[in-house]
This record gives C-alpha cells, structure tokens and sequence, in this order.
C-alpha cells in the first residue's frame, strides 16, 4: 500500500505544480494501471454531451473513443456521481464493450470543487470479480486528484 501513497503523492504534487499536459496524463493513467496490476485504465473528458478519451494505457484505442454521455457504465456514474463497480460485466445490460476481453470494470467519476462531473476514471480487468475495495479506495483518490487537470 505505501507505493500506492507514493503514486498518490506524486500525483498531487503534479497537480499543484500544474505540470500535467497530455503526455503527463497518458503517463499517469499508466501508473495507475501499472499499481494494482489493471489490464486497461483510461481517462475520459465530457465536452459537447460526450465522453472522449484523453488518456488511456497501452497501444490499442477503446472501440468507443468517444461515446454520448448517456450510454453506458459511464452514462450511470456520471448520472449517479457515483461509483460504479461491476463484478462481471457480462451480466450488466449498461455494460458499452471497451475490449472484447473485459469481464470487470470500475468507473469512477471525477467532480470539480463545485461538484460537477468533468470527467471519469475507468480501470478494467480481464477476470471477473477482479476489484474490490482497496481498488475502490486508490481509484476514487486518484479521480479526486485528477478533477483540477480536467477542468
């Protein structure tokens, strides 16, 4: 757990430094996926009435780079401005494929200070019921962290 207080330090000192750019982000959600052994984080923005990605691990793009913000896992976090953890995706009518291979996925939704949704943090696995709290714990922290850059 301490790397994991390592990287959320980290993160925040960039963030006070205002030192995140698009390389920063895509380096972030990196570490992100790389703390808790994820297969795919991304970092998706909300302009216009869609979510577009902004950032995302590894060298192949999501089938949805772009979806409306009323579709999907995404559309019920941003609709809720909750937290949505779902143990086997497969069995969630909400469920918008990313990869034909995710089985788990959390989406987390990042609110500026007034508490608006600007964006969504979203870590997948392969395996089903592959999250629990602690993901939960880290993953909401570094939503909280990445709201000021996204705003």
């Amino acid at each position: 757990m301490e790397k994991h207080r390592e990287l959320l330090q980290e993160l925040g000192t960039m963030v006070v430094t205002n030192s995140i750019g698009p390389e920063e982000l895509k380096q972030v959600v990196e570490k992100i996926r790389a703390a808790r052994g994820y297969r795919w984080v991304g970092l998706y923005t909300i302009s216009r009435g869609e979510f577009i990605i902004c950032a995302a691990t590894g060298t192949q793009p999501p089938t949805y780079p772009r979806f409306p913000v009323t579709q999907g896992l995404a559309g019920a976090a941003l609709e809720s401005k909750e937290t949505i953890m779902v143990p086997d995706v497969q069995h969630d009518p909400r469920y918008l494929p990313t990869f034909c291979n995710t089985r788990s996925e959390v989406i987390v939704p990042i609110c500026n200070d007034a508490e608006k949704v600007v964006g969504i943090l979203d870590a997948e696995s392969e395996k089903a019921h592959a999250f629990n709290e602690k993901d939960l714990e880290f993953l909401e922290a570094a939503a909280s962290l990445l709201a000021h850059p996204l705003s």
